[in-house]
């Protein structure tokens, strides 16, 4: 390609865990399906993991509370996480998908970059190549995957998400303000709810709004962080396509819907992270030493504590009772918790360790 422009893909599995679990069970195609806390009839306390594009009609999210979901589908299908499974079918997706590209990034279980630069010599050869991707994973896997298409990460992740499921989106250089600049501010990659709001208030709706607003107040109001919105608005993103061989840390973090001051529904959403986080170490062949959790209460106060191990794990029941074990001093009856997040680091291959079990 001219002046070696870059071509990401970036592929995105459409509701990961719940269509590996309908492809298991094909009696639940069509079916609102939920993986995450048993339920109980609506008396559970634990959180949505994910949810099935049916489910998410009727107003199930991730890191919901259990209950909340079952009184806005009690029809759903309620399924507990089975992240052997989800591992080793990511790993067969990841195995198809490396073979598509000059450097490969996995963010996750479920989604990868792909740099492509060098395969191919223009965007019509990318989008046939995005096309052999799909229709190899779905051959393969059964399972259907979207795809981002651009000269950057970031238009790429933002591309992935844009016609989900089962989509391909390919946004040119050229095109990439155009795209962009129509789309809710949410949509942008780091902008969570928090600054979504925060900007709001600045009257800051689209991506477009944040690309016309005046930089030096985003400095004012966000810091670095503002003017990193500032350019990415505008489509810069200078990152690279890395292979993670030396993962440096694995999290998982949860909003809850509501602020709370009851410590079992904390704890429950601490459990299935720990249990996520120490199953995608597994998959990744890593053993961590370290764990680390996060806390943020109501009025955003965060604070975070670590501890690291005598010995190197990657078995759930040991970060689950290490995460509780530093997660305990902040259960407060007078201090409602809004976010909790769970992070392991200090890692060790189990390639490197061949006679650990």
């Amino acid at each position: 390609m001219p002046d070696k422009q870059r071509v990401i893909f970036h592929i995105d599995m459409d509701h990961f865990y719940t269509a590996v679990e309908t492809r298991e069970r094909p009696e639940l195609a069509g079916k609102p399906v939920v993986v995450g806390a048993d339920p109980k009839g609506g008396e559970g306390r634990g959180v949505v993991a994910t949810s099935n594009y049916e489910a998410r009609k009727a107003g199930i999210r991730s890191g919901m509370p259990i209950s909340r979901a079952w009184k806005l589908c009690p029809e759903s299908v309620y399924l507990p996480p089975n992240f052997p499974l989800y591992i080793r079918v990511s790993n067969e997706i990841m195995t198809i998908a490396r073979g598509y590209a000059e450097r490969f990034e996995q963010w996750g279980i479920d989604e990868a970059f792909l740099d492509v630069s060098d395969k191919v010599k223009d965007y019509a050869e990318a989008e046939t190549l995005a096309k052999k991707l799909k229709q190899e994973i779905f051959s393969k896997e059964h399972l259907t995957a979207s795809i981002g298409v651009g000269p950057t990460k970031l238009i790429a992740k933002v591309a992935s998400d844009y016609q989900k499921p089962n989509g391909l989106t390919v946004v040119k250089a050229e095109d990439a303000e155009k795209f962009l600049h129509p789309l809710p501010v949410r949509k942008l990659l780091w902008v969570g709810r928090k600054t979504e709001a925060k900007l709001k208030e600045l009257g800051v709706n689209t991506i477009g709004d944040l690309a016309n607003f005046d930089p030096s107040v985003l400095t004012d109001a966000f810091g670095v962080a503002g003017t990193q919105m500032y350019l990415m608005a505008h489509g810069v993103d200078r990152s690279e396509v890395q292979e993670r061989s030396e993962v440096k840390s694995i999290s998982h973090e949860t909003t809850f819907e509501k602020d709370t001051s009851d410590a079992q529904p904390v704890l429950e959403a601490l459990d299935a992270m720990a249990q996520e986080v120490s199953k995608e170490a597994a998959s990744q062949k890593l053993f961590f030493k370290t764990v680390t959790i996060k806390v943020r209460y109501e009025n955003f106060e965060t604070h975070t504590r670590s501890k690291t191990l005598q010995f190197i794990t990657n078995r759930p029941q040991d970060l689950r009772k290490t995460a509780r074990e530093l997660l305990a001093q902040y259960l407060r009856v007078d201090r409602k918790i809004r976010l909790i997040g769970v992070r392991v680091s200090n890692f060790v291959s189990t390639e490197k360790q061949q006679t650990l079990a």
